[in-house]
Protein backbone atom coordinates (compact mmCIF):
# COMPACT_ATOMS: atom_id res chain seq x y z
CA UNK A 1 0.00 0.00 0.00
CA UNK A 2 1.41 3.36 -0.99
CA UNK A 3 1.96 6.07 1.62
CA UNK A 4 -1.03 8.39 2.09
CA UNK A 5 -0.48 12.00 1.04
CA UNK A 6 -0.75 14.85 3.52
CA UNK A 7 -2.46 17.74 1.75
CA UNK A 8 -1.83 21.39 2.52
CA UNK A 9 -4.27 24.28 2.70
CA UNK A 10 -4.30 27.38 0.51
CA UNK A 11 -3.98 30.67 2.40
CA UNK A 12 -3.17 33.95 0.67
CA UNK A 13 -1.80 32.18 -2.38
CA UNK A 14 0.48 29.79 -0.44
CA UNK A 15 0.04 26.07 0.19
CA UNK A 16 0.77 25.71 3.89
CA UNK A 17 0.83 23.24 6.75
CA UNK A 18 -1.16 24.37 9.75
CA UNK A 19 0.56 25.98 12.70
CA UNK A 20 -1.39 23.49 14.85
CA UNK A 21 0.95 20.72 13.59
CA UNK A 22 -2.16 18.54 13.45
CA UNK A 23 -3.85 16.78 10.56
CA UNK A 24 -7.14 14.96 10.04
CA UNK A 25 -7.09 11.47 8.58
CA UNK A 26 -9.51 10.72 5.74
CA UNK A 27 -10.31 7.02 5.52
CA UNK A 28 -12.12 5.28 2.69
CA UNK A 29 -15.74 4.38 3.51
CA UNK A 30 -15.57 1.09 1.61
CA UNK A 31 -12.20 -0.40 2.46
CA UNK A 32 -9.69 -0.19 5.28
CA UNK A 33 -7.43 2.34 3.67
CA UNK A 34 -6.20 5.79 4.55
CA UNK A 35 -6.91 8.04 1.58
CA UNK A 36 -4.92 10.99 2.90
CA UNK A 37 -4.64 13.70 5.52
CA UNK A 38 -5.75 17.32 5.56
CA UNK A 39 -4.73 20.20 7.79
CA UNK A 40 -6.44 20.89 11.12
CA UNK A 41 -6.35 24.66 10.91
CA UNK A 42 -6.51 27.21 13.71
CA UNK A 43 -8.58 30.32 14.35
CA UNK A 44 -5.53 32.46 13.58
CA UNK A 45 -5.31 30.85 10.17
CA UNK A 46 -9.02 31.47 9.60
CA UNK A 47 -8.35 35.14 10.35
CA UNK A 48 -5.53 35.20 7.81
CA UNK A 49 -7.67 33.49 5.18
CA UNK A 50 -10.46 36.05 5.55
CA UNK A 51 -8.02 38.98 5.71
CA UNK A 52 -6.33 37.96 2.48
CA UNK A 53 -9.70 37.37 0.81
CA UNK A 54 -10.77 40.92 1.74
CA UNK A 55 -7.71 42.40 0.09
CA UNK A 56 -7.94 40.24 -3.03
CA UNK A 57 -11.66 40.91 -3.44
CA UNK A 58 -11.18 44.65 -3.74
CA UNK A 59 -8.86 44.13 -6.69
CA UNK A 60 -10.94 41.35 -8.25
CA UNK A 61 -14.11 43.48 -8.20
CA UNK A 62 -12.35 45.88 -10.61
CA UNK A 63 -11.38 43.12 -13.06
CA UNK A 64 -13.56 43.24 -16.22
CA UNK A 65 -16.21 40.55 -16.44
CA UNK A 66 -14.72 39.00 -19.57
CA UNK A 67 -11.43 38.42 -17.73
CA UNK A 68 -13.23 36.82 -14.80
CA UNK A 69 -14.97 34.58 -17.32
CA UNK A 70 -11.60 33.66 -18.85
CA UNK A 71 -10.38 32.39 -15.47
CA UNK A 72 -13.49 30.23 -15.12
CA UNK A 73 -13.05 28.76 -18.61
CA UNK A 74 -9.42 27.93 -17.84
CA UNK A 75 -10.51 26.31 -14.59
CA UNK A 76 -13.08 24.19 -16.41
CA UNK A 77 -10.47 23.06 -18.93
CA UNK A 78 -8.05 22.14 -16.15
CA UNK A 79 -10.73 20.09 -14.40
CA UNK A 80 -11.45 18.23 -17.63
CA UNK A 81 -7.75 17.40 -17.96
CA UNK A 82 -7.75 16.04 -14.40
CA UNK A 83 -11.15 14.31 -14.55
CA UNK A 84 -9.82 10.76 -14.20
CA UNK A 85 -7.47 11.68 -11.34
CA UNK A 86 -10.09 13.62 -9.36
CA UNK A 87 -12.82 11.11 -10.17
CA UNK A 88 -10.70 8.33 -8.69
CA UNK A 89 -10.13 10.34 -5.50
CA UNK A 90 -13.90 10.97 -5.24
CA UNK A 91 -14.36 7.20 -5.43
CA UNK A 92 -11.77 6.51 -2.73
CA UNK A 93 -12.86 9.31 -0.45
CA UNK A 94 -16.67 9.20 -0.55
CA UNK A 95 -17.34 5.76 -2.05
CA UNK A 96 -18.97 6.89 -5.27
CA UNK A 97 -18.56 4.70 -8.36
CA UNK A 98 -15.58 5.63 -10.53
CA UNK A 99 -17.72 6.38 -13.58
CA UNK A 100 -19.95 8.65 -11.47
CA UNK A 101 -16.90 10.34 -9.93
CA UNK A 102 -15.47 11.18 -13.36
CA UNK A 103 -18.93 12.24 -14.55
CA UNK A 104 -19.17 14.61 -11.56
CA UNK A 105 -15.95 16.36 -12.56
CA UNK A 106 -17.06 16.72 -16.19
CA UNK A 107 -20.45 18.03 -15.10
CA UNK A 108 -18.67 20.49 -12.83
CA UNK A 109 -16.66 21.85 -15.76
CA UNK A 110 -19.93 22.33 -17.65
CA UNK A 111 -21.43 24.27 -14.73
CA UNK A 112 -18.37 26.51 -14.53
CA UNK A 113 -18.48 27.28 -18.26
CA UNK A 114 -22.21 28.02 -18.17
CA UNK A 115 -21.71 30.29 -15.16
CA UNK A 116 -19.01 32.22 -17.01
CA UNK A 117 -21.26 32.76 -20.03
CA UNK A 118 -24.33 33.60 -17.96
CA UNK A 119 -22.25 35.99 -15.88
CA UNK A 120 -21.32 37.99 -18.97
CA UNK A 121 -25.02 38.68 -19.53
CA UNK A 122 -25.76 39.38 -15.86
CA UNK A 123 -26.28 43.09 -15.34
CA UNK A 124 -28.30 45.75 -13.59
CA UNK A 125 -30.57 48.25 -15.30
CA UNK A 126 -31.96 51.76 -15.43
CA UNK A 127 -35.18 53.42 -14.26
CA UNK A 128 -36.74 56.74 -15.16
CA UNK A 129 -38.17 58.90 -12.41
CA UNK A 130 -41.35 59.84 -14.27
CA UNK A 131 -42.62 56.26 -14.35
CA UNK A 132 -43.88 56.81 -10.78
CA UNK A 133 -46.76 59.23 -10.07
CA UNK A 134 -45.33 62.59 -9.13
CA UNK A 135 -41.86 61.52 -10.18
CA UNK A 136 -39.60 63.61 -12.38
CA UNK A 137 -38.16 62.81 -15.79
CA UNK A 138 -35.06 64.62 -14.57
CA UNK A 139 -34.20 61.73 -12.30
CA UNK A 140 -32.48 58.71 -13.80
CA UNK A 141 -31.55 55.67 -11.69
CA UNK A 142 -28.56 53.56 -12.64
CA UNK A 143 -28.78 50.14 -10.93
CA UNK A 144 -25.56 48.16 -10.80
CA UNK A 145 -25.01 44.63 -9.54
CA UNK A 146 -22.11 44.70 -7.08
CA UNK A 147 -20.44 41.84 -5.19
CA UNK A 148 -21.18 41.15 -1.54
CA UNK A 149 -17.51 40.73 -0.57
CA UNK A 150 -16.19 37.52 0.97
CA UNK A 151 -18.37 34.46 0.46
CA UNK A 152 -18.04 31.49 2.79
CA UNK A 153 -18.77 28.34 0.76
CA UNK A 154 -19.37 25.11 2.70
CA UNK A 155 -19.84 21.96 0.64
CA UNK A 156 -21.12 18.43 1.48
CA UNK A 157 -19.46 15.04 1.18
CA UNK A 158 -21.74 13.50 -1.45
CA UNK A 159 -20.86 15.84 -4.33
CA UNK A 160 -17.54 17.21 -3.11
CA UNK A 161 -16.55 18.84 -6.40
CA UNK A 162 -19.86 19.59 -8.11
CA UNK A 163 -21.61 21.31 -5.22
CA UNK A 164 -18.43 23.16 -4.27
CA UNK A 165 -17.85 24.62 -7.72
CA UNK A 166 -21.55 25.50 -7.99
CA UNK A 167 -20.83 27.94 -5.15
CA UNK A 168 -17.36 29.12 -6.12
CA UNK A 169 -17.98 29.82 -9.81
CA UNK A 170 -20.87 32.31 -9.38
CA UNK A 171 -19.09 33.96 -6.45
CA UNK A 172 -15.97 34.56 -8.53
CA UNK A 173 -17.88 35.57 -11.64
CA UNK A 174 -19.71 38.31 -9.73
CA UNK A 175 -16.53 39.78 -8.22
CA UNK A 176 -16.49 38.12 -4.80
CA UNK A 177 -13.66 36.38 -2.97
CA UNK A 178 -14.23 32.97 -1.40
CA UNK A 179 -13.28 31.15 1.77
CA UNK A 180 -13.96 27.50 0.94
CA UNK A 181 -14.64 24.99 3.71
CA UNK A 182 -15.23 21.50 2.30
CA UNK A 183 -16.84 18.71 4.26
CA UNK A 184 -14.13 16.78 6.09
CA UNK A 185 -15.00 13.62 4.14
CA UNK A 186 -14.65 15.12 0.70
CA UNK A 187 -11.93 17.64 1.52
CA UNK A 188 -9.26 15.89 -0.55
CA UNK A 189 -11.47 16.03 -3.64
CA UNK A 190 -12.14 19.69 -2.86
CA UNK A 191 -8.42 20.34 -2.49
CA UNK A 192 -7.70 18.85 -5.92
CA UNK A 193 -10.45 21.03 -7.38
CA UNK A 194 -8.73 24.11 -5.92
CA UNK A 195 -5.36 22.93 -7.23
CA UNK A 196 -6.91 23.02 -10.70
CA UNK A 197 -8.15 26.56 -10.07
CA UNK A 198 -4.69 27.70 -8.98
CA UNK A 199 -3.20 26.13 -12.12
CA UNK A 200 -5.77 28.07 -14.16
CA UNK A 201 -4.32 31.37 -12.88
CA UNK A 202 -6.18 32.15 -9.64
CA UNK A 203 -5.07 35.53 -8.23
CA UNK A 204 -3.34 35.43 -4.87
CA UNK A 205 -5.72 35.37 -1.89
CA UNK A 206 -8.91 35.32 -3.95
CA UNK A 207 -9.87 31.79 -2.87
CA UNK A 208 -8.68 30.38 0.44
CA UNK A 209 -9.07 26.71 1.35
CA UNK A 210 -9.82 26.06 5.01
CA UNK A 211 -9.94 22.56 6.49
CA UNK A 212 -10.26 21.70 10.15
CA UNK A 213 -12.34 20.40 12.99
CA UNK A 214 -15.77 21.92 13.39
CA UNK A 215 -15.32 22.00 17.16
CA UNK A 216 -12.34 24.31 16.70
CA UNK A 217 -13.14 26.56 13.73
CA UNK A 218 -16.78 25.81 12.81
CA UNK A 219 -18.70 28.52 14.66
CA UNK A 220 -15.70 30.84 14.57
CA UNK A 221 -15.72 30.73 10.79
CA UNK A 222 -19.47 31.06 10.28
CA UNK A 223 -19.85 33.97 12.72
CA UNK A 224 -16.68 35.81 11.68
CA UNK A 225 -17.34 39.52 11.05
CA UNK A 226 -15.26 39.34 7.87
CA UNK A 227 -17.72 37.00 6.16
CA UNK A 228 -20.28 38.79 3.96
CA UNK A 229 -22.36 35.82 2.79
CA UNK A 230 -22.69 32.10 3.56
CA UNK A 231 -23.71 29.42 1.08
CA UNK A 232 -24.05 26.00 2.71
CA UNK A 233 -25.08 22.53 1.61
CA UNK A 234 -25.45 19.88 4.29
CA UNK A 235 -27.61 18.54 7.09
CA UNK A 236 -30.73 20.33 8.27
CA UNK A 237 -29.64 20.57 11.91
CA UNK A 238 -26.37 22.23 10.92
CA UNK A 239 -28.19 24.58 8.56
CA UNK A 240 -30.64 25.59 11.27
CA UNK A 241 -27.75 26.23 13.62
CA UNK A 242 -26.13 28.42 10.95
CA UNK A 243 -29.36 30.32 10.45
CA UNK A 244 -29.61 31.11 14.16
CA UNK A 245 -25.98 32.20 14.45
CA UNK A 246 -25.49 34.27 11.31
CA UNK A 247 -27.42 37.43 12.10
CA UNK A 248 -27.53 40.01 9.27
CA UNK A 249 -25.43 37.87 6.90
CA UNK A 250 -27.12 36.71 3.67
CA UNK A 251 -27.64 32.95 3.66
CA UNK A 252 -28.35 30.32 1.04
CA UNK A 253 -29.00 26.92 2.61
CA UNK A 254 -29.45 23.62 0.78
CA UNK A 255 -30.53 21.11 3.40
CA UNK A 256 -32.24 17.73 3.74
CA UNK A 257 -35.33 16.27 2.14
CA UNK A 258 -37.93 13.56 2.49
CA UNK A 259 -38.90 13.59 -1.17
CA UNK A 260 -42.09 11.64 -1.88
CA UNK A 261 -43.25 9.90 -5.04
CA UNK A 262 -47.02 10.09 -5.55
CA UNK A 263 -48.29 7.34 -7.86
CA UNK A 264 -51.76 8.12 -9.18
CA UNK A 265 -54.32 5.63 -10.43
CA UNK A 266 -53.67 6.31 -14.13
CA UNK A 267 -49.85 6.29 -13.84
CA UNK A 268 -47.64 4.33 -16.22
CA UNK A 269 -46.57 1.77 -13.62
CA UNK A 270 -43.52 0.55 -15.51
CA UNK A 271 -42.25 4.12 -15.88
CA UNK A 272 -43.01 4.89 -12.24
CA UNK A 273 -41.13 1.81 -11.04
CA UNK A 274 -38.09 2.64 -13.20
CA UNK A 275 -37.92 6.21 -11.96
CA UNK A 276 -38.62 5.36 -8.32
CA UNK A 277 -35.86 2.77 -8.11
CA UNK A 278 -33.35 5.01 -9.89
CA UNK A 279 -34.35 7.95 -7.75
CA UNK A 280 -34.29 6.08 -4.46
CA UNK A 281 -31.18 3.92 -4.76
CA UNK A 282 -28.53 5.61 -6.92
CA UNK A 283 -25.38 6.18 -4.84
CA UNK A 284 -27.12 4.22 -2.07
CA UNK A 285 -29.66 7.00 -1.63
CA UNK A 286 -27.03 9.44 -0.35
CA UNK A 287 -28.65 12.37 -2.12
CA UNK A 288 -30.85 15.10 -0.65
CA UNK A 289 -33.02 14.71 -3.76
CA UNK A 290 -33.40 10.93 -3.47
CA UNK A 291 -36.95 9.56 -3.45
CA UNK A 292 -37.40 8.63 0.21
CA UNK A 293 -41.01 7.40 0.38
CA UNK A 294 -43.71 6.28 -2.03
CA UNK A 295 -47.44 6.93 -1.73
CA UNK A 296 -49.64 4.54 -3.71
CA UNK A 297 -53.35 3.72 -3.67
CA UNK A 298 -54.22 0.54 -1.82
CA UNK A 299 -55.76 -1.16 -4.86
CA UNK A 300 -52.57 -0.61 -6.90
CA UNK A 301 -49.93 -1.14 -4.24
CA UNK A 302 -49.34 -4.83 -4.94
CA UNK A 303 -48.75 -4.17 -8.65
CA UNK A 304 -46.31 -1.33 -8.00
CA UNK A 305 -44.42 -3.19 -5.29
CA UNK A 306 -43.94 -6.20 -7.56
CA UNK A 307 -42.50 -3.98 -10.28
CA UNK A 308 -40.24 -2.11 -7.86
CA UNK A 309 -39.07 -5.33 -6.20
CA UNK A 310 -38.09 -6.86 -9.54
CA UNK A 311 -35.90 -3.85 -10.28
CA UNK A 312 -34.39 -3.63 -6.79
CA UNK A 313 -33.35 -7.28 -7.04
CA UNK A 314 -31.26 -6.43 -10.10
CA UNK A 315 -29.34 -3.56 -8.49
CA UNK A 316 -25.60 -4.14 -8.30
CA UNK A 317 -24.34 -4.23 -4.72
CA UNK A 318 -20.71 -3.97 -3.65
CA UNK A 319 -17.65 -1.85 -4.28
CA UNK A 320 -17.61 1.52 -6.06
CA UNK A 321 -14.54 0.21 -7.88
CA UNK A 322 -16.98 -2.07 -9.72
CA UNK A 323 -19.35 0.87 -10.33
CA UNK A 324 -21.97 -0.73 -8.10
CA UNK A 325 -25.21 1.17 -7.55
CA UNK A 326 -25.40 0.18 -3.88
CA UNK A 327 -22.13 0.97 -2.13
CA UNK A 328 -21.13 1.27 1.54
CA UNK A 329 -22.44 4.37 3.28
CA UNK A 330 -20.08 7.20 4.11
CA UNK A 331 -19.41 6.05 7.69
CA UNK A 332 -20.50 3.71 10.47
CA UNK A 333 -22.68 6.35 12.11
CA UNK A 334 -24.73 6.71 8.93
CA UNK A 335 -25.09 2.94 8.55
CA UNK A 336 -26.16 2.64 12.20
CA UNK A 337 -28.84 5.29 11.64
CA UNK A 338 -30.27 3.61 8.55
CA UNK A 339 -30.22 0.21 10.24
CA UNK A 340 -32.09 1.76 13.16
CA UNK A 341 -34.84 3.04 10.86
CA UNK A 342 -35.25 -0.41 9.32
CA UNK A 343 -35.35 -2.10 12.73
CA UNK A 344 -37.92 0.39 14.04
CA UNK A 345 -40.15 -0.18 11.01
CA UNK A 346 -39.86 -3.96 11.24
CA UNK A 347 -40.62 -3.93 14.97
CA UNK A 348 -43.75 -1.85 14.33
CA UNK A 349 -45.12 -4.18 11.67
CA UNK A 350 -43.55 -3.18 8.37
CA UNK A 351 -42.85 -5.99 5.93
CA UNK A 352 -39.35 -6.27 4.47
CA UNK A 353 -39.96 -7.07 0.81
CA UNK A 354 -36.26 -7.04 -0.05
CA UNK A 355 -33.00 -6.38 1.77
CA UNK A 356 -32.86 -5.39 5.40
CA UNK A 357 -29.37 -6.80 5.89
CA UNK A 358 -26.06 -5.12 6.65
CA UNK A 359 -22.38 -5.91 6.28
CA UNK A 360 -20.13 -3.22 7.70
CA UNK A 361 -21.25 0.09 6.19
CA UNK A 362 -22.97 -1.72 3.32
CA UNK A 363 -26.76 -1.77 3.70
CA UNK A 364 -28.58 -3.98 1.19
CA UNK A 365 -31.17 -2.10 -0.89
CA UNK A 366 -34.23 -2.33 1.33
CA UNK A 367 -37.86 -2.16 0.25
CA UNK A 368 -40.46 -1.86 3.02
CA UNK A 369 -44.22 -2.42 2.66
CA UNK A 370 -47.06 -1.69 5.09
CA UNK A 371 -45.24 1.36 6.43
CA UNK A 372 -47.39 3.49 8.71
CA UNK A 373 -47.07 7.00 10.04
CA UNK A 374 -46.06 5.65 13.47
CA UNK A 375 -42.75 4.50 12.01
CA UNK A 376 -39.68 6.74 11.96
CA UNK A 377 -38.87 5.83 8.37
CA UNK A 378 -42.09 7.53 7.25
CA UNK A 379 -40.74 10.89 8.39
CA UNK A 380 -36.98 10.84 8.94
CA UNK A 381 -34.46 11.25 6.13
CA UNK A 382 -32.38 8.07 5.91
CA UNK A 383 -29.64 9.17 3.48
CA UNK A 384 -29.32 5.49 2.68
CA UNK A 385 -30.78 2.70 0.51
CA UNK A 386 -34.15 2.19 2.16
CA UNK A 387 -37.51 2.88 0.52
CA UNK A 388 -40.81 2.79 2.45
CA UNK A 389 -44.07 2.14 0.60
CA UNK A 390 -47.07 3.83 2.22
CA UNK A 391 -50.52 2.64 1.14
CA UNK A 392 -53.23 5.32 1.07
CA UNK A 393 -56.93 5.56 0.30
CA UNK A 394 -56.92 8.70 -1.86
CA UNK A 395 -54.80 11.25 -3.67
CA UNK A 396 -55.83 13.83 -1.07
CA UNK A 397 -54.31 11.61 1.61
CA UNK A 398 -51.07 11.46 -0.40
CA UNK A 399 -50.88 15.24 -0.56
CA UNK A 400 -51.75 15.67 3.12
CA UNK A 401 -49.07 13.18 4.24
CA UNK A 402 -46.50 14.70 1.90
CA UNK A 403 -47.17 18.18 3.28
CA UNK A 404 -47.11 16.99 6.88
CA UNK A 405 -43.35 16.51 6.56
CA UNK A 406 -40.99 19.10 8.02
CA UNK A 407 -39.14 18.96 4.69
CA UNK A 408 -40.05 20.52 1.35
CA UNK A 409 -37.37 19.92 -1.24
CA UNK A 410 -38.88 17.97 -4.16
CA UNK A 411 -41.65 15.55 -5.04
CA UNK A 412 -42.50 13.30 -7.97
CA UNK A 413 -46.01 12.85 -9.37
CA UNK A 414 -46.74 9.97 -11.73
CA UNK A 415 -49.88 10.40 -13.83
CA UNK A 416 -51.08 10.63 -17.44
CA UNK A 417 -53.50 13.45 -16.52
CA UNK A 418 -51.68 16.75 -17.03
CA UNK A 419 -54.46 18.71 -15.28
CA UNK A 420 -54.15 16.49 -12.21
CA UNK A 421 -50.36 16.80 -12.36
CA UNK A 422 -50.46 20.58 -12.17
CA UNK A 423 -53.22 20.61 -9.57
CA UNK A 424 -51.24 18.32 -7.27
CA UNK A 425 -47.97 20.14 -7.98
CA UNK A 426 -49.61 23.36 -6.86
CA UNK A 427 -50.85 21.70 -3.66
CA UNK A 428 -47.49 20.19 -2.65
CA UNK A 429 -45.36 22.26 -0.25
CA UNK A 430 -42.04 21.71 -2.00
CA UNK A 431 -39.56 23.78 -3.94
CA UNK A 432 -39.84 21.59 -7.05
CA UNK A 433 -42.18 18.96 -8.43
CA UNK A 434 -41.15 16.44 -11.07
CA UNK A 435 -43.91 15.11 -13.34
CA UNK A 436 -43.32 11.51 -14.47
CA UNK A 437 -39.68 11.61 -13.48
CA UNK A 438 -37.50 11.01 -10.46
CA UNK A 439 -36.59 13.75 -8.02
CA UNK A 440 -33.17 15.13 -8.91
CA UNK A 441 -31.09 18.24 -9.16
CA UNK A 442 -30.78 19.94 -12.50
CA UNK A 443 -30.32 20.70 -15.21
CA UNK A 444 -28.04 22.97 -13.25
CA UNK A 445 -29.36 26.21 -14.71
CA UNK A 446 -32.85 25.45 -13.37
CA UNK A 447 -33.76 27.07 -10.04
CA UNK A 448 -33.08 24.69 -7.13
CA UNK A 449 -35.26 25.46 -4.13
CA UNK A 450 -35.91 24.08 -0.68
CA UNK A 451 -38.76 25.24 1.55
CA UNK A 452 -39.51 24.56 5.21
CA UNK A 453 -36.58 22.62 6.73
CA UNK A 454 -35.14 21.84 3.30
CA UNK A 455 -33.49 25.17 2.77
CA UNK A 456 -33.41 28.90 2.39
CA UNK A 457 -32.90 30.86 -0.81
CA UNK A 458 -32.57 29.67 -4.39
CA UNK A 459 -29.69 28.11 -6.30
CA UNK A 460 -29.14 27.29 -9.97
CA UNK A 461 -26.65 29.27 -12.03
CA UNK A 462 -28.69 32.42 -12.65
CA UNK A 463 -30.17 32.49 -9.15
CA UNK A 464 -26.75 31.96 -7.58
CA UNK A 465 -25.38 34.96 -9.47
CA UNK A 466 -28.29 36.99 -8.06
CA UNK A 467 -27.78 35.77 -4.49
CA UNK A 468 -24.09 36.74 -4.47
CA UNK A 469 -24.68 40.36 -5.49
CA UNK A 470 -26.67 43.32 -4.30
CA UNK A 471 -28.15 46.31 -6.09
CA UNK A 472 -26.18 49.56 -5.97
CA UNK A 473 -28.25 52.59 -6.90
CA UNK A 474 -26.85 55.82 -8.31
CA UNK A 475 -29.37 58.57 -9.10
CA UNK A 476 -28.52 61.07 -11.79
CA UNK A 477 -30.30 64.42 -11.36
CA UNK A 478 -30.54 65.92 -14.83
CA UNK A 479 -30.71 69.68 -15.25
Amino acid sequence: MKTAITYTSLINGRWIESESNETIEISSPYKEELVGRVQAMTKNEVDEAIRSAKVAQRNWARVPAHKRASLLHEWASELERRAEQIGRVIMLEVGKGLADGVKEVIRTAEIIRYTAEEGLRFAGGMMQGDSFPGGSANKLAVIKKVPLGVVLAISPFNYPVNLAAAKLAPALMTGNAVVFKPATQGSISGTLMIEALVEAGLPKGLVNLVTGRGSVIGDYLTTHPGIDMITFTGGTSTGQHLSRRSAMVPLVLELGGKDPALVLEDADMELAADQIVSGAFSYSGQRCTAIKRVFVLENQADELIALVKARVEKLSVGSPEENSVIVPLIDKKSADFVEGLITDARDKGAKVIHGGTREGNLIAPTLLDDVTTEMRVAWEEPFGPVLPIIRVKSVDEMVDLANESEYGLQASVFTRDIDAAFRIADALETGSVQINGRTERGPDHFPFIGVKSSGLGVQGVGRSLESMTRDKLTVLNLQ
